[in-house]
């Protein structure tokens, strides 16, 4: 896990200062096309089955997981790395509310108080109605949103295909989707930023499959917390590289999301643990 928030913090470095010089739909297109030339090895190694009775559905995973990518790859280049990445921790709130909606998954008060305390420290950073606030900062929130939808959506396919080829078509439908809305704006990278672009697929991609990886090994509940180390680091790379002070009320919200998304995990994890061990008819934790 750490490996892998280490990986989506470079990348999300490169992706500002790929951002300088390129359009966000070209970097998103590069990210994917990059992305999959890393990725076809590790599915080679792994046999992934192709077969699959579920492709409108992963066109539909497709569309959506591509506006969240390109929603937040432009959220990185046009608000302060610390603040955009913040925001994103917050899709997690909005997945407990999605599988409510989407699932029928039951959420009783304990975890419905900590998506509550989730929001305040979003609204903590966002702080509207304030002199600070910008509307950069609600694409960021859409992106944590549309991340949500796709996680409850690949929980679906889950039920029926595996890990891999969930991921492989993902990328092949990425591909063609994120390069139409590219050639609108192309511009042909030059010198430097070919290393940008293939870094920002490399990392993606390792990314991922570190993280799913470590889903595997560990609980969710030891994990998340791992996962916020990407704040630190991306808010030290803009402080070096771009000259970016953190805000106080950056690190509040954060804070406050930071503990919000551990609690949750630590409940999911609790209940997981009693679903396995006791009969359906007490699966349930009373008052959770």
């Amino acid at each position: 896990m750490l490996a892998s928030t280490i990986s989506f913090a470079l990348m999300a470095v490169m992706i500002r200062v790929a951002s300088a010089t390129l359009p966000t739909f070209e970097i998103a297109f590069f990210r994917n096309a990059f992305g999959l030339l890393a990725l076809l090895p590790v599915l080679l190694h792994g046999r992934a089955p192709l077969r699959t009775r579920q492709l409108p559905r992963y066109l539909v995973r497709s569309v959506i997981g591509m506006g969240s990518m390109l929603c937040g790859f432009w959220a990185i280049g046009n608000l302060p790395l610390s603040q955009a990445i913040s925001l994103s921790y917050s899709s997690p709130l909005f997945v407990t509310i999605a599988a409510v909606v989407w699932l029928g998954e039951q959420v009783r008060w304990r975890r419905w108080a900590a998506v509550i305390v989730g929001f305040i420290g979003v609204l903590v950073i966002v702080r509207p109605g304030s002199s600070g606030f910008t509307a950069a900062s609600l694409v960021a929130i859409l992106a944590a949103v549309l991340t949500a939808v796709v996680a409850i959506q690949i929980k679906q396919l889950s039920r029926v295909d595996p890990a891999d080829t969930i991921v492989f078509y993902t990328y092949l439908f990425w591909v063609p989707l994120s390069l139409l809305p590219a050639l609108f704006v192309w511009q042909w990278p030059h010198g430097i930023a070919w290393l940008w672009l293939a870094s920002i697929g490399v990392l993606g991609t390792g990314g991922q499959v570190l993280w799913t990886r470590a889903l595997r090994l560990g609980d969710v509940s030891a994990l998340t917390p791992i996962s916020f180390m990407q704040l630190p680091i991306v808010a030290v790379a803009g402080y070096l590289l771009f000259a970016e002070r953190i805000s106080h009320w950056t690190l509040v919200g954060a804070a406050i999301i930071f503990a919000a998304n551990a609690y949750i995990a630590h409940r999911e994890v609790s209940l997981a643990r009693v679903a396995a061990t006791s009969a359906p008819s007490q699966a349930a934790i009373p008052g959770e």
